[in-house]
């Protein structure tokens, strides 16, 4: 059956990339990776990358000039499906605060973070997350337009630390810089979560986050990785027979 499977046309993924440069190289590292556990044959997806301009689509996000966003991100999907892609993701959390417009507007079907990130905590039968990103992701609504479909309540970092968050994303992370002392800070904030907002769990709601907080868990809660998570959705999309 397996043989079966895998002889079988494989879909191509098309990824939106460049929009956190290290994260988009842990895109590709995992889904080679896990592509591998899964077709142990030595064979390589099949794969697409369209590596956007990181600082146009935050200009964009700033402005909130939400509707030249979709435009933009879904030309670039776009360009993908004409390179042959099946279908497509954006490799980032934060261009998902506007993913239904740029799937309205695709060629090709999508995978959205968001959905799979909620999948998962169906899956472990999470009720409250915590939501770490950046300032858009974390006081943006795509996480908790969602919340009500699976029953289970989003909950943010207080200002302060959000602020604390954001500035290390940016200032740290999202320039392939991993500090020890940052590491503690985000623990520390995280069991403040757990005391004080009783999470269950937490959604690394930015694609870097992982780089950083490498556990699967802390003080018995797990962490939703989201670019993992967003890796084994697309991943089974991918081995999924051509005209499924």
């Amino acid at each position: 059956m397996q043989l079966a499977l895998y002889n079988a046309p494989m879909k191509r993924l098309g990824i939106v990339g460049g929009t956190g440069p290290e994260s988009t190289i842990e895109y590709y590292r995992l889904l080679q990776a896990k592509y591998r556990e899964r077709v142990p044959d030595g064979s390589s997806p099949h794969l697409v990358i369209n590596s956007i301009n990181l600082q146009g689509m935050l200009d964009l996000v700033a402005a909130n000039r939400l509707a030249e966003l979709a435009d933009f991100l879904a030309a670039e999907v776009n360009r993908l499906a004409a390179a042959g892609a099946d279908f497509g993701l954006l490799a980032a959390n934060l261009p998902h605060i506007v993913f239904d417009a740029v799937q309205s507007r695709s060629k090709i079907p999508m995978i959205s973070i968001v959905e799979a990130t909620f999948e998962r905590a169906k899956a472990l039968r999470l009720k409250t997350l915590g939501l770490f990103g950046a300032r858009f992701t974390m006081g943006g609504d795509f996480y908790p337009r969602l919340s009500s479909k699976y029953a289970i309540k989003i909950v943010v970092p207080e200002l302060s630390e959000q602020n604390y968050i954001h500035e290390k994303y940016f200032g740290e992370l999202m320039r392939g810089s991993v500090v020890e002392e940052t590491r503690r800070g985000l623990l520390a904030i995280t069991d403040q979560m757990i005391q004080r907002d009783q999470i269950d769990g937490l959604i690394l709601g930015g694609t870097e986050l992982s780089l950083i907080l490498k556990e699967p868990s802390h003080h018995g809660i797990p962490f939703l990785d989201t670019t993992k998570i967003h890796v084994d959705a697309a991943i089974n999309t991918m081995l999924e027979q051509k005209g499924d």
